[in-house]
């Protein structure tokens, strides 16, 4: 009769579970490969003990949402984003062009990306942290985006140009910047987009006698709301009218930021007459016939 085995003979016999070890690295799955952590430190993305709060994991995560459109752009390009030029206007601190760079750039031959933004403070330290990083082909400019389009640190044609969250006007002085260095494509997230909405509020109540629809911007708020939709609308037309083709889409959910946007021109080279059209159609519409000869003013084909 065989005897049973005991609890503790069982247990002695039983191979020990391994377990798995940990992630020698816990920001690889936060992380695109090869990112400088010196560089993430530094813009403040990542604490000095290397970790990410709440607040700079949502950064991150919209620069990285928006360097993927960017990316597929550079590798559209006949060269595949060897040698390409791209500037960053509004820069800010920078945290796009450096990302970029870092993610692009560095690791090719040629390229150079330029900063431009006019607070001198901000400059001048994106300027000694490219030179810590080593990262030798970015350059910041002192200047307004309306003043980069005649700077002479400027090349005649830039390949792409971005403008993350510049404000108000300034996002149509970067549209009229691509426009004259022949941009090949313009990546654009607007943001307090007043100028129209001040419009729409001086002719309102000559508007409110003229059509039902200015119902539509009548109270403060709708105002401001209608004001940058029309905008936007108003820089999808022109853009497609200079001959760009257009599309818009989201940048990262609403729960990251209101000022969620994106519009990505292309240079098609032929100037689309029905936008045009509808561009001088909606001017009219909104009681904002003035932009034609400024802010709209078709270029002279």
């Amino acid at each position: 009769m065989k005897q049973r085995k005991n609890a503790g003979d069982a247990a002695a016999q039983t191979p020990p579970q391994r377990t798995r070890p940990a992630p020698t690295n816990p920001l690889e799955s936060e992380l695109r490969p090869g990112q400088s952590i010196e560089l993430l430190k530094e813009l403040h993305i990542l604490t000095r003990e290397g970790k990410l709060n709440q607040d700079s994991r949502r950064k991150l995560k919209q620069v990285y949402h928006l360097y993927q459109f960017i990316e597929k752009l550079l590798l559209e390009l006949p060269t595949a984003g060897e040698g390409a030029t791209l500037a960053d206007h509004g820069a800010g601190k920078s945290y796009l062009g450096f990302i970029i760079y870092d993610l692009f750039f560095k690791s090719l031959k040629a390229g150079h990306i330029y900063g431009v933004e006019s607070r001198s403070e901000l400059v001048q330290k994106s300027r000694e942290l490219a030179t810590r990083l080593g990262f030798e082909r970015m350059s910041f400019l002192n200047v307004t985006v309306a003043e980069s389009t005649d700077s002479d640190a400027m090349p005649n044609q830039i390949d792409v140009v971005t403008a993350l969250h510049a404000c108000d006007t300034a996002t149509d002085d970067a549209i009229a910047f691509g426009l004259q260095k022949k941009a090949r494509c313009l990546v654009l997230v607007p943001c307090c987009q007043a100028e129209i909405a001040r419009n729409l509020n001086a002719s309102k109540a000559l508007s409110l006698s003229r059509t039902p629809l200015a119902e539509l911007w009548r109270h403060p708020l709708h105002t401001r709301e209608m004001g940058s939709q029309i905008t936007n609308v108003l820089r999808c037309l022109y853009l497609e009218a200079c001959g760009y083709q257009v599309t818009v889409t989201e940048l990262v959910g609403w729960e990251h930021s209101m000022k969620n946007e994106l519009i990505i021109a292309r240079r098609s080279n032929k100037p689309n007459r029905a936008a045009a059209d509808r561009l001088a159609a909606l001017l009219d519409e909104f009681g904002l016939s003035a932009l034609r000869e400024t802010r709209f003013a078709l270029p002279v084909q």
